[in-house]
Parts: structure tokens; sequence; C-alpha cells
């Protein structure tokens, strides 16, 4: 999913003819592997973590020019190390550097969100998701000290972007959603004030049966 962050947020700063040129979307394309990828967004400085480990490369990379760090940290269900202590690592990194929004991406199924998940599902992911659950705690712990946003996505597919992507605080919401779309949802959440303290499931709106889901408008 970094990937696709780091496109959608070069692009939206090229697009509002802000912050990144073309030589620095290209040079942030190149990053993408290191796991911890700096950029500006509206003249503030954001750095975007992903993949797995314990957050250490992209806790070396915070300092106090950063602005908001977004994270998609996560490991997997033999080791999910990532989801806890590699976010718990960022978020007091960030907290510790002044940084003013965190936004963390965890998953639906985690917290209050758990029996919105299948129940065969959320044995088979429930490794990651405790772990996830507390990185998410951790961070609003430190909620008096630094903006947050958690964003919690469906299911993850890897079809285009559909324009479809909602953000809810229905807690038992559940349905896939394609990266892309996450991405374009994690920008909104990042640039958005009032998305400030909110804990949001993120889902393609039209996977979601049932009824009526109220829509988070950043």
């Amino acid at each position: 999913m970094l990937d696709l962050i780091l496109d959608t947020m070069a692009s939206l700063a090229l697009a509002c003819n802000v912050g990144a040129a073309p030589s620095r979307r290209v040079a942030v394309r190149r990053r993408i592997s290191r796991v911890a990828c700096a950029m500006d967004l509206d003249n503030a400085s954001v750095l975007v973590a992903g993949g797995g480990g314990c957050g250490l490369e992209a806790f070396a990379s915070i300092s106090d020019g950063v602005d908001a760090v977004v994270s998609t940290l996560g490991g997997t269900v033999a080791d999910p190390t990532a989801d806890s202590q590699g976010n718990i690592n960022l978020i007091e990194a960030a907290v510790r550097h002044g940084v003013k929004k965190f936004v963390l991406v965890t998953s639906i199924g985690t917290g209050d969100s758990k029996a919105a998940t299948p129940a065969h599902v959320y044995e088979v992911l429930k490794p990651v998701l405790l772990e996830k659950e507390k990185a998410e705690e951790r961070l609003k712990e430190l909620g008096t000290e630094i903006d947050f946003v958690i964003v919690r996505p469906g299911g993850l597919t890897s079809e285009p972007s559909t324009g479809n992507g909602i953000l809810t605080e229905d807690t038992s919401v559940c349905g896939s959603i394609s990266r892309g779309d996450v991405a374009d949802l994690v920008v909104k959440a990042l640039r958005s004030d009032r998305a400030n303290g909110k804990v949001l499931s993120a889902v393609d709106s039209t996977t979601v049966n049932g009824s009526r889901i109220a829509v988070f408008e950043c």
C-alpha cells in the first residue's frame, strides 16, 4: 500500500502546485524500498512509513522538521511485531520530535471493530489484529500530545482505484477496498482537522451489504 499512498500524495501535491516538484516525485519513487519516505504536502513535511520491521528506519528518519507521519507498518501472522512495537516506536518518536499529526493505518477487526469481521477470518488474523490494537491504544493514550487519525481498511484488493472508497465511524461495517482508494482516503484524513481524534473504517461503498452507512466527511 505504501507505494500507492506515496503516488497519491505526490500527485496531489503536484496538482495543487505545492511542495513536490516533478524531480521530487521521482526521488520519492526511488526511495519506496527504503521503508521511510519523506515529501512535502501543502508545504508540510510528511513522513510515510511502511513495510515490516520495528520502525527503526522510519524512526531514524523523524526529525524536528517533520510535521506529520503516516504509518502503514505491519507484520505477518507468524511475526506481527511490527504491528505493535514497530508502530509504537514510531508513535513515541513522533511525539518526542514534536510531530503535529499521526495517521495510523490498521485494519477492520481491530479493537472495537472485532465483531465486524467474520469469525473464521478473525481467528486467522487474530495475532496481527491484537498487535494492531496495542498500537492504536498507545496512539490514543498520547492523543493529548499529538493529533491523530486511525484508519481501518477492510479487505484490501489490488484493483484500480474506483473512487467509491468511504470513511465511517460505524464499527460494524465490513467490506473490501482497493489499495488505491485507501491511499486517497488516508490523504484526506491527513489534510482534515475534522478527522483528528477519529477512528474510521475504510471500505468501498459498493461492497457493503445491509443498512445505509453513515459516511464520515473529511
